[in-house]
C-alpha cells in the first residue's frame, strides 16, 4: 500500500474565500511544507490566484504539488450551470499548466482531481448530520443536480485530462446514505469517481470504514478528519449551520478524536487502496495561529501509525 498524505487550506479555516479573516495563501503553502505535506488542494475557487507563474513558483519554493482542485457551489440552481463550467475552466486549466503530480501504482484513477461538492442551500447547512429532518430535493431537482456533475465531470475529463471525483459533504444535498447511493446509480463510474471523507461520513451517522470498504471500485480519492466526541454531542443539539460547529471546535487533529484510524489502516490494506489521502481540520480562520501545531500532530500521529 503506498499513500502520500497531504494538506488542505480549510485546516487553515479557508472555506470562504470571501472571508476578511484568512491568512494569505503564501502562508498556507508555506506552513503545509512545514509540516511536512507534499501535496496541497487548491482550496475553494478564488482563494489562489490563477496566475500559473505565481502559483507554481510558491509551489516549487515550499516543495508543493497541487493534488486537487474544488468546485465549491451550488450544484442545483440552473441558473448556476455557466459559473460552474467556467469554474472547471478556470481550475482545471491551473492544475493542467502546473508540474505533474506522482503517480502511485495501482490507483484507480491518477491525481490531480476536481472535487466536486454541492454547496449553499441553508434548508440543508442547518440540518447536517440530521438525516431524519433533512428535506430532500424533488426528483426534478435531483435530476438537474446530476446533469451539472456530468457536465462538470465530462469537460473536465474531456477538456483537461482531469479527473472528477463528487465527495458527499455535511450540509449538502449529497450526505445522507439515500443520496449517496443514489448519485452512485446516477453517475457511472466512468464519468466520475468518488472522494470519501471520513469526518463528513461520521458527522452525518454513517461507519466510515463500511463506506470505504463498500465502495472501493469507486474511490479515487479519500480525504481524512477526526471529531471531538464531546464538540460533537454538544451541536447536534443545536440549530447551527455545519461551519459554524467547525468554528466551535467539533473538528479536530487526527488520532485525537473518535474515528479509528488504526483500524481504517488494516482496511486500506485490505482493499488494497494507492494514492493520496488529504487531511482536513476545518476550523474558523481566526484561529489558523494553531493550524500549523494541529497539523503537524495529525501527520506525524498518522505516520507513527503506520501511513
Amino acid at each position: 500500500m503506498s499513500i502520500n498524505i497531504s494538506g488542505a487550506p480549510c485546516c487553515w479555516g479557508v472555506d470562504d474565500p470571501a472571508n476578511p479573516h484568512l491568512p494569505r495563501w503564501e502562508r498556507v503553502l508555506k506552513e503545509a511544507s512545514q509540516a511536512g505535506y507534499k501535496g496541497i488542494e487548491l482550496g475553494p475557487y478564488g482563494y489562489l490566484p490563477l496566475d500559473v507563474e505565481r502559483v507554481q513558483a510558491e509551489l516549487h519554493k515550499n516543495g508543493l504539488t497541487v493534488v486537487a482542485g474544488t468546485i465549491f457551489d451550488d450544484l442545483v440552481s440552473a441558473s448556476n450551470r455557466d459559473n460552474l463550467l467556467q469554474q472547471v475552466d478556470d481550475i482545471c486549466s491551473l492544475m493542467a499548466q502546473l508540474p505533474s503530480v506522482p503517480i502511485e501504482a495501482g490507483q484507480n484513477a491518477p491525481a490531480p482531481y476536481l472535487v466536486i461538492i454541492d454547496w449553499g442551500h441553508d434548508e440543508r447547512d442547518y440540518k447536517a448530520g440530521h438525516q431524519e429532518e433533512a428535506q430532500r430535493l424533488s426528483e426534478a431537482d435531483w435530476k438537474r443536480m446530476m446533469e451539472h456533475i456530468r457536465a462538470i465531470s465530462e469537460r473536465a475529463w474531456k477538456q483537461y485530462g482531469i479527473r472528477p471525483v463528487v465527495h458527499p459533504h455535511a450540509g449538502s444535498y449529497i450526505e445522507f446514505e439515500d443520496e449517496i447511493i443514489k448519485l452512485i446509480e446516477d453517475i457511472p463510474y466512468e464519468t466520475a469517481g468518488l472522494c470519501l471523507d471520513t469526518g463528513h461520513l461520521y458527522y452525518s451517522k454513517m461507519d466510515p470504514v463500511t463506506w470505504l470498504r463498500d465502495c472501493a471500485d469507486r474511490v479515487d480519492y479519500i480525504h481524512f478528519k477526526d471529531i471531538n466526541g464531546k464538540m460533537y454531542e454538544e451541536v447536534m443539539e443545536e440549530h447551527i449551520r455545519f461551519f459554524d460547529a467547525c468554528a466551535k471546535g467539533v473538528m479536530c487533529p487526527i488520532g485525537q478524536g473518535i474515528i479509528d484510524y488504526n483500524f481504517i489502516h488494516q482496511l486500506l490494506e485490505d482493499i488494497n487502496y494507492h494514492g493520496y489521502i488529504t487531511i482536513e481540520q476545518e476550523r474558523d480562520p481566526r484561529h489558523a495561529d494553531t493550524s500549523l501545531q494541529d497539523v503537524k500532530q495529525s501527520v506525524d500521529y498518522l505516520k507513527r501509525v503506520g501511513y
